[in-house]
């Protein structure tokens, strides 16, 4: 036994519209906080999450290059360092004096 209700039809149709506009009402205001939350952002001049990722791998690119820059520049350092001792000193002694002496041709 099925009642035909004019007053329940017409109630559940009023109710089906409040639920579609609150609905439309709802995605309204989504889309203006995702606006306002996007400008918001791009006035904070925030970087992407790709940029980040991009420079961070710049930068651990260039320290490494750097380390191995500073280790070859000690090693050109420790070589310049070893051609730069002063060989060793000639002991001199009276003959190796007067030799000279004679060779130049000075008293």
């Amino acid at each position: 036994m099925q009642v035909d209700n004019r007053f329940l039809d017409d109630l559940a149709r009023v109710a089906n519209g409040a639920v579609g506009a609150l609905s439309g009402i709802r995605e309204e205001v989504e889309t203006l906080v995702k606006q306002r939350a996007e400008r918001f952002m791009a006035d904070m001049d925030l970087v992407t999450r790709e940029e980040f990722e991009a420079v961070k791998e710049v930068a651990a690119k260039a320290r490494l290059e750097q380390e191995a820059l500073e280790e070859r520049v000690a090693a050109l350092e420790a070589a310049l360092a070893d051609r730069k001792k002063p060989a060793p000193k000639a002991r001199r002694t009276r003959k190796t004096t007067a030799a000279k002496k004679k060779a130049t041709g000075a008293k």
